[in-house]
């Protein structure tokens, strides 16, 4: 078979190598016989997952650095230290009353990038006295999983005895579950409303000019139909019929809600990314969906460019979130900005451990700091909400700045 040519908006991309495109080419012949085999269409979150976590093919299995410099994006930890720090005092107010109830609190971390997060977690709880009993790691991907044993085992030898990396949620968990820029990355399914119709975009394969294509579909999934019927009322679609509006809806952010909900048995469930709440998620004007692909720290939206070589994203809706917790009775503890959450949690104060006067110390922390609290970097887009069971406090990350309101 012949293979996907990148399109020309596309083409100032950094190029890869041959065996890089021979990767993409092997992951490429895998989705095709796929789409055969299921009357010639699958959804695009069938695609998504098969692009980003097929065993051995997709992005998030594959040997390529994936984080930092010289990957295809830079998170939060791989910015700055200051980060996990802030994050650990959170985390040290939850351990302490779970810890006078069970006698001991945990922390599970799923997704847990390159282990930068869990050292400056670790670090600084070492610091303060409130080293978890066991930190577990849950990592879909073999291959962040191997690097990450390695980092934390040359960063923190002295206490890889806690450390222990989970092939699945365990059955009962008590501490803090956290995720940071887990669920933008689950598959999502993208639903366009076209006039009065409401139809799944798939993706099909055209032989004739060697490429992916998008293909409707009217809404077939039950569940699915639902949801875009309950979203209807919020896109405001027009009596026009050339209207046309595309979305993405994340069915399996509920799921993880669900299923991290049935194990919590006191603590609570911290998630940061990027996104919204509903309503501006699905503003109306807002026609295009959030649908992002990154490649070699270039940011661009066709996510048929070398299936397995780069990441495909979209903004979390949040009020999902919040609805999915809520039917399961996991009460919110707190929804605000990163910048809000960071700074009660005393990030500035962290920062005045280095001396100004060290200036080649302090300014580069400095300017990392901005970065993960500016609202023209990282402040406003990114957001934190946590669950809790069990808890009888306020947790400091969401002391100000609230925007529940907004869920």
């Amino acid at each position: 078979m012949s293979f996907y040519t990148p399109s020309s908006n596309i083409s100032n991309l950094p190029t890869c190598s041959e065996t890089a495109l021979m990767y993409s080419q092997k992951l490429q012949t895998v989705i095709c016989e796929e789409i055969a085999a299921t009357d010639g269409w699958i959804s695009f979150a069938r695609y998504m997952e098969l692009a980003l976590y097929h065993p051995g093919l997709g992005y998030y299995n594959g040997g390529a650095a994936k984080l930092g410099a010289g990957g295809d994006f830079v998170t939060a930890p791989e910015i700055s230290a200051l980060f996990g720090y802030a994050l650990a005092k959170q985390i040290k107010q939850i351990s302490e009353q779970v810890v006078k109830h069970r006698g001991q609190a945990d922390i599970l971390e799923i997704g847990a990038g390159s282990g930068k997060l869990a050292r400056d977690m670790l670090h600084e709880l070492e610091h303060n006295d409130c080293l978890p009993q066991h930190y577990y790691i849950l990592e879909v991907s073999a291959e962040l999983r191997e690097r990450q044993q390695q980092f934390l085992t040359e960063q923190v030898p002295h206490l890889m005895t806690r450390v222990i990396w989970l092939e699945g949620l365990p059955e009962q968990f008590c501490g803090t579950i956290l995720a940071n820029e887990v669920i933008d990355a689950m598959p999502v399914h993208l639903v366009e409303w076209q006039g009065a119709d409401v139809l799944e975009r798939g993706i099909v394969w055209q032989e004739s000019n060697r490429t992916f294509s998008w293909k409707n579909r009217p809404v077939t999934d039950d569940a699915l139909k639902v949801i875009a019927g309950n979203l209807t009322q919020q896109i405001n679609p027009q009596h026009d019929p050339d209207f046309r509006y595309c979305s993405e809806i994340n069915r399996a952010a509920g799921y993880f809600i669900r299923g991290l909900a049935g194990i919590l048995q006191q603590g609570a469930v911290i998630l940061i990314d990027y996104g919204f709440g509903r309503s501006e998620y699905y503003h109306p004007q807002r026609n295009q969906g959030t649908l992002m692909c990154h490649y070699r720290h270039h940011a661009h939206d066709d996510p048929f460019y070398l299936p397995g070589l780069q990441d495909i994203t979209s903004h979390v809706d949040f009020s999902a979130l919040y609805d999915a917790a809520e039917e399961v009775g996991l009460p919110l503890m707190g929804y605000t900005t990163q910048a809000h959450f960071l700074l009660n949690c005393g990030i500035t104060e962290i920062l005045t451990r280095t001396p100004v006067e060290t200036a080649q110390n302090y300014l580069p922390l400095a300017n990392q700091l901005q970065k993960l609290v500016s609202p023209a970097e990282m402040g406003e887009l990114f957001k934190v909400i946590a669950f809790g069971k069990a808890l009888d406090l306020p947790l400091y990350g969401f002391v100000s700045g609230d925007k529940s309101r907004m869920l």
